[in-house]
Protein backbone atom coordinates (compact mmCIF):
# COMPACT_ATOMS: atom_id res chain seq x y z
CA UNK A 1 0.00 0.00 0.00
CA UNK A 2 1.02 3.34 -0.34
CA UNK A 3 0.47 6.84 1.06
CA UNK A 4 -2.62 8.82 -0.95
CA UNK A 5 -1.04 12.31 -2.07
CA UNK A 6 -2.09 14.72 -4.80
CA UNK A 7 -0.02 12.93 -7.30
CA UNK A 8 -0.69 9.53 -6.63
CA UNK A 9 -4.37 11.05 -6.98
CA UNK A 10 -3.75 12.65 -10.20
CA UNK A 11 -2.44 9.47 -11.51
CA UNK A 12 -5.67 7.85 -9.93
CA UNK A 13 -7.52 9.82 -12.45
CA UNK A 14 -5.77 9.37 -15.39
CA UNK A 15 -5.99 5.55 -15.12
CA UNK A 16 -9.61 6.09 -14.73
CA UNK A 17 -10.20 7.70 -17.76
CA UNK A 18 -7.89 5.16 -19.49
CA UNK A 19 -10.35 2.67 -18.70
CA UNK A 20 -13.49 4.44 -19.36
CA UNK A 21 -11.99 4.59 -22.43
CA UNK A 22 -11.17 1.19 -23.36
CA UNK A 23 -14.37 -0.59 -24.66
CA UNK A 24 -12.32 -3.88 -23.63
CA UNK A 25 -12.40 -3.50 -20.46
CA UNK A 26 -15.39 -3.60 -18.39
CA UNK A 27 -16.40 -1.57 -14.97
CA UNK A 28 -14.87 -2.71 -12.07
CA UNK A 29 -16.91 -5.28 -10.07
CA UNK A 30 -18.65 -2.96 -7.34
CA UNK A 31 -16.34 -3.17 -3.74
CA UNK A 32 -18.45 -2.06 -0.29
CA UNK A 33 -17.23 1.25 1.02
CA UNK A 34 -14.68 1.19 3.86
CA UNK A 35 -16.02 1.98 7.55
CA UNK A 36 -15.92 5.52 8.39
CA UNK A 37 -13.42 6.23 11.07
CA UNK A 38 -14.96 8.31 14.19
CA UNK A 39 -13.44 11.63 14.46
CA UNK A 40 -14.08 14.45 17.10
CA UNK A 41 -13.49 17.79 17.04
CA UNK A 42 -10.21 19.77 17.28
CA UNK A 43 -10.94 22.55 20.41
CA UNK A 44 -11.05 26.11 18.95
CA UNK A 45 -11.06 25.32 15.45
CA UNK A 46 -13.64 23.86 13.04
CA UNK A 47 -11.69 20.97 12.36
CA UNK A 48 -11.83 17.27 13.58
CA UNK A 49 -9.51 14.54 13.88
CA UNK A 50 -9.57 10.62 14.18
CA UNK A 51 -10.30 9.30 17.69
CA UNK A 52 -6.90 6.79 17.31
CA UNK A 53 -3.57 8.60 17.45
CA UNK A 54 -0.33 7.42 17.82
CA UNK A 55 2.49 7.89 20.87
CA UNK A 56 6.03 7.43 20.62
CA UNK A 57 7.10 6.89 24.08
CA UNK A 58 9.96 3.97 24.19
CA UNK A 59 8.54 2.52 20.91
CA UNK A 60 10.66 5.32 18.52
CA UNK A 61 13.64 5.95 20.84
CA UNK A 62 15.60 3.40 18.46
CA UNK A 63 18.70 6.19 18.14
CA UNK A 64 20.37 5.95 14.90
CA UNK A 65 20.13 2.02 14.00
CA UNK A 66 18.89 1.97 10.04
CA UNK A 67 17.08 -1.28 10.33
CA UNK A 68 14.97 -0.19 13.51
CA UNK A 69 14.70 3.51 11.62
CA UNK A 70 12.96 2.08 8.81
CA UNK A 71 10.89 -0.33 10.81
CA UNK A 72 9.66 2.60 12.39
CA UNK A 73 8.94 4.08 9.10
CA UNK A 74 6.87 1.57 8.32
CA UNK A 75 4.89 1.45 11.64
CA UNK A 76 4.12 5.28 10.59
CA UNK A 77 3.22 4.30 7.42
CA UNK A 78 0.43 2.23 8.16
CA UNK A 79 -0.94 4.71 10.44
CA UNK A 80 -1.27 7.13 7.85
CA UNK A 81 -2.51 4.78 5.44
CA UNK A 82 -5.29 3.75 8.11
CA UNK A 83 -6.10 7.63 8.02
CA UNK A 84 -4.25 9.14 10.95
CA UNK A 85 -3.42 12.46 12.84
CA UNK A 86 -2.23 12.70 15.72
CA UNK A 87 0.86 11.94 16.68
CA UNK A 88 2.82 12.25 20.23
CA UNK A 89 6.24 12.71 21.20
CA UNK A 90 8.72 15.15 23.93
CA UNK A 91 12.07 15.55 24.42
CA UNK A 92 11.83 13.49 27.58
CA UNK A 93 11.71 10.78 24.80
CA UNK A 94 15.09 9.94 23.98
CA UNK A 95 15.77 10.02 20.20
CA UNK A 96 11.61 9.38 19.55
CA UNK A 97 11.82 12.95 18.20
CA UNK A 98 14.37 12.68 15.91
CA UNK A 99 13.22 8.87 14.69
CA UNK A 100 9.80 10.47 13.86
CA UNK A 101 11.19 12.87 11.64
CA UNK A 102 13.69 10.51 9.41
CA UNK A 103 10.21 8.71 8.90
CA UNK A 104 8.15 11.53 8.33
CA UNK A 105 10.67 12.91 5.61
CA UNK A 106 10.44 9.81 3.58
CA UNK A 107 6.63 10.00 3.53
CA UNK A 108 7.16 13.42 2.52
CA UNK A 109 4.99 14.79 5.80
CA UNK A 110 1.42 13.14 5.13
CA UNK A 111 -1.03 16.64 4.94
CA UNK A 112 -3.34 14.43 7.80
CA UNK A 113 -0.39 14.90 10.67
CA UNK A 114 -1.68 16.75 13.49
CA UNK A 115 2.15 17.27 15.11
CA UNK A 116 1.92 17.01 19.05
CA UNK A 117 4.73 17.62 21.41
CA UNK A 118 5.71 18.95 24.90
CA UNK A 119 7.71 21.35 26.56
CA UNK A 120 9.96 19.27 29.45
CA UNK A 121 12.43 21.66 31.05
CA UNK A 122 12.89 23.16 34.38
CA UNK A 123 13.97 26.36 32.77
CA UNK A 124 11.00 28.65 33.05
CA UNK A 125 12.52 30.84 30.10
CA UNK A 126 13.57 28.01 27.91
CA UNK A 127 10.47 27.41 26.48
CA UNK A 128 10.66 28.83 22.68
CA UNK A 129 14.27 27.70 22.57
CA UNK A 130 12.84 23.96 23.57
CA UNK A 131 10.04 23.95 20.67
CA UNK A 132 12.14 25.20 18.28
CA UNK A 133 14.65 22.49 18.93
CA UNK A 134 11.75 19.90 18.73
CA UNK A 135 10.63 21.30 15.36
CA UNK A 136 13.69 20.65 13.93
CA UNK A 137 14.01 17.03 15.13
CA UNK A 138 10.94 16.91 13.58
CA UNK A 139 11.15 18.74 10.43
CA UNK A 140 8.39 20.68 10.80
CA UNK A 141 7.26 24.63 10.62
CA UNK A 142 5.08 24.94 13.83
CA UNK A 143 2.96 22.63 16.00
CA UNK A 144 -0.42 21.41 16.13
CA UNK A 145 -0.18 21.32 19.85
CA UNK A 146 2.27 22.55 22.17
CA UNK A 147 2.30 20.62 25.94
CA UNK A 148 3.46 21.40 28.99
CA UNK A 149 5.06 18.16 30.38
CA UNK A 150 4.22 16.61 33.37
CA UNK A 151 3.18 20.18 34.87
CA UNK A 152 7.15 20.69 34.98
CA UNK A 153 7.53 24.84 35.67
CA UNK A 154 4.12 24.93 33.92
CA UNK A 155 3.22 28.43 34.80
CA UNK A 156 6.42 30.03 32.91
CA UNK A 157 5.72 27.62 30.16
CA UNK A 158 2.00 27.65 29.73
CA UNK A 159 2.34 31.88 29.92
CA UNK A 160 4.91 31.83 26.75
CA UNK A 161 2.73 29.14 25.58
CA UNK A 162 -0.30 31.67 25.43
CA UNK A 163 1.66 34.03 23.40
CA UNK A 164 3.21 31.79 21.14
CA UNK A 165 -0.81 30.85 20.13
CA UNK A 166 -1.72 34.08 20.02
CA UNK A 167 1.03 35.30 17.94
CA UNK A 168 -0.17 31.93 15.41
CA UNK A 169 3.19 30.04 16.28
CA UNK A 170 1.74 26.80 17.82
CA UNK A 171 -1.70 25.91 16.84
CA UNK A 172 -3.48 24.73 20.55
CA UNK A 173 -1.53 24.44 24.06
CA UNK A 174 -2.37 22.20 26.93
CA UNK A 175 -0.76 19.97 29.75
CA UNK A 176 0.18 16.62 30.49
CA UNK A 177 0.29 14.38 33.30
CA UNK A 178 0.50 10.20 33.96
CA UNK A 179 0.17 7.48 35.93
CA UNK A 180 -2.87 9.62 37.45
CA UNK A 181 -0.89 11.89 39.46
CA UNK A 182 -1.19 15.53 40.11
CA UNK A 183 -5.08 15.18 39.59
CA UNK A 184 -5.81 17.84 41.62
CA UNK A 185 -3.44 20.20 40.14
CA UNK A 186 -4.36 19.56 36.72
CA UNK A 187 -7.76 20.14 37.54
CA UNK A 188 -6.83 23.46 39.45
CA UNK A 189 -4.95 24.67 36.00
CA UNK A 190 -7.87 23.65 33.66
CA UNK A 191 -10.41 25.71 36.00
CA UNK A 192 -7.74 28.50 35.74
CA UNK A 193 -6.68 28.64 32.66
CA UNK A 194 -7.89 28.83 28.63
CA UNK A 195 -6.50 25.63 28.02
CA UNK A 196 -7.16 23.64 24.66
CA UNK A 197 -6.13 20.06 25.62
CA UNK A 198 -5.34 18.00 28.60
CA UNK A 199 -3.40 14.76 28.17
CA UNK A 200 -3.76 12.05 30.58
CA UNK A 201 -3.65 8.72 32.00
CA UNK A 202 -7.08 6.68 31.31
CA UNK A 203 -8.17 3.06 30.35
CA UNK A 204 -10.58 0.93 31.17
CA UNK A 205 -8.76 0.34 34.35
CA UNK A 206 -7.37 3.51 35.30
CA UNK A 207 -10.60 5.54 35.57
CA UNK A 208 -9.53 8.48 37.98
CA UNK A 209 -10.46 11.24 35.57
CA UNK A 210 -13.84 10.25 35.45
CA UNK A 211 -14.78 12.45 38.41
CA UNK A 212 -13.58 15.66 38.07
CA UNK A 213 -11.38 15.65 34.98
CA UNK A 214 -13.41 14.46 32.18
CA UNK A 215 -16.92 16.19 33.81
CA UNK A 216 -14.68 19.62 33.71
CA UNK A 217 -12.95 19.15 30.34
CA UNK A 218 -16.84 18.92 28.80
CA UNK A 219 -18.04 21.57 30.42
CA UNK A 220 -15.11 24.05 29.42
CA UNK A 221 -14.63 22.57 26.02
CA UNK A 222 -11.19 21.00 26.93
CA UNK A 223 -10.14 18.51 24.46
CA UNK A 224 -8.73 15.14 25.84
CA UNK A 225 -5.83 12.60 25.02
CA UNK A 226 -5.71 9.60 26.75
CA UNK A 227 -2.64 7.92 27.39
CA UNK A 228 -0.94 4.78 28.54
CA UNK A 229 -4.50 2.81 26.84
CA UNK A 230 -2.90 -0.46 27.70
CA UNK A 231 -1.17 0.65 30.87
CA UNK A 232 2.61 0.70 28.76
CA UNK A 233 1.09 -2.72 27.09
CA UNK A 234 0.95 -4.72 30.39
CA UNK A 235 -2.92 -4.52 30.45
CA UNK A 236 -3.48 -6.06 26.94
CA UNK A 237 -0.12 -8.69 27.22
CA UNK A 238 -1.36 -9.76 30.95
CA UNK A 239 -5.42 -10.46 29.06
CA UNK A 240 -3.14 -12.33 26.35
CA UNK A 241 -0.87 -14.39 28.49
CA UNK A 242 -3.75 -15.48 30.87
CA UNK A 243 -5.39 -16.68 27.84
CA UNK A 244 -8.59 -14.58 28.61
CA UNK A 245 -11.30 -14.52 25.53
CA UNK A 246 -13.17 -11.54 24.94
CA UNK A 247 -16.86 -11.51 25.77
CA UNK A 248 -19.58 -12.88 22.94
CA UNK A 249 -21.27 -10.01 22.87
CA UNK A 250 -18.25 -7.51 22.38
CA UNK A 251 -18.52 -8.31 18.70
CA UNK A 252 -21.47 -6.49 18.59
CA UNK A 253 -19.68 -3.28 19.09
CA UNK A 254 -17.51 -4.42 16.09
CA UNK A 255 -14.78 -5.56 18.35
CA UNK A 256 -12.38 -8.26 17.17
CA UNK A 257 -9.77 -8.14 19.53
CA UNK A 258 -8.61 -6.70 22.48
CA UNK A 259 -7.09 -3.58 21.32
CA UNK A 260 -10.68 -2.98 19.97
CA UNK A 261 -11.84 -4.26 23.15
CA UNK A 262 -10.01 -1.25 25.07
CA UNK A 263 -9.39 1.51 22.89
CA UNK A 264 -13.20 1.64 22.17
CA UNK A 265 -13.88 2.00 25.73
CA UNK A 266 -11.98 4.68 25.98
CA UNK A 267 -12.82 6.90 22.90
CA UNK A 268 -16.53 6.09 23.50
CA UNK A 269 -16.40 8.58 26.90
CA UNK A 270 -17.87 11.51 25.20
CA UNK A 271 -14.80 13.82 27.03
CA UNK A 272 -12.11 11.93 24.69
CA UNK A 273 -10.82 13.16 22.09
CA UNK A 274 -8.43 11.03 21.19
CA UNK A 275 -6.38 8.15 22.31
CA UNK A 276 -2.45 7.25 21.54
CA UNK A 277 -1.48 3.69 22.16
CA UNK A 278 1.99 2.80 21.13
CA UNK A 279 3.20 0.24 18.92
CA UNK A 280 6.60 -1.23 17.17
CA UNK A 281 4.34 -3.46 15.21
CA UNK A 282 2.62 -2.43 11.49
CA UNK A 283 0.47 -5.11 12.44
CA UNK A 284 -0.71 -3.93 15.62
CA UNK A 285 -0.82 -0.61 14.16
CA UNK A 286 -3.64 -1.49 11.84
CA UNK A 287 -5.76 -3.80 14.81
CA UNK A 288 -5.00 0.05 17.06
CA UNK A 289 -6.47 2.03 14.11
CA UNK A 290 -9.44 -0.56 13.61
CA UNK A 291 -11.11 0.15 16.87
CA UNK A 292 -11.34 4.03 15.60
CA UNK A 293 -13.91 3.00 13.15
CA UNK A 294 -17.80 1.78 13.29
CA UNK A 295 -20.06 1.78 16.06
CA UNK A 296 -18.95 2.81 19.40
CA UNK A 297 -20.30 1.40 22.50
CA UNK A 298 -22.93 3.34 24.74
CA UNK A 299 -23.05 4.21 28.19
CA UNK A 300 -24.56 0.49 29.07
CA UNK A 301 -22.57 -1.25 27.21
CA UNK A 302 -19.46 0.82 28.33
CA UNK A 303 -20.38 -0.69 31.86
CA UNK A 304 -20.81 -4.10 30.83
CA UNK A 305 -17.15 -4.03 29.49
CA UNK A 306 -15.99 -2.78 32.72
CA UNK A 307 -17.60 -5.62 34.81
CA UNK A 308 -16.39 -8.02 32.14
CA UNK A 309 -13.05 -7.14 33.14
CA UNK A 310 -13.26 -6.91 36.64
CA UNK A 311 -13.71 -10.70 36.73
CA UNK A 312 -9.79 -11.05 35.82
Amino acid sequence: MRLVTRRYLLELMGAGAVLAASPSLGPAAPTSAPVAAVRKSIPGTDKTMPVIGMGTWRTFNVGRDPQLREARTRVLEAFFEEGGGLIDSSPMYGSSQAVLGYGLEQLAYPESLFAADKVWTRQGDATRDQVQESAANWGVARFDLMQVHNLLAWEPHLETLQSMKAAGEVGTIGITSSHGRRLEQVESVMARYDLDFVQLTYNIRDRWAEDRILPLAREKGIGVIANRPYQGGSLIKGLQRRGVKMPGWASEMGCRTWADFLLRFIVSHPAVTCAIPATTRVKHMRENMAAGRGVMPDAGQRQRMIEALEAF
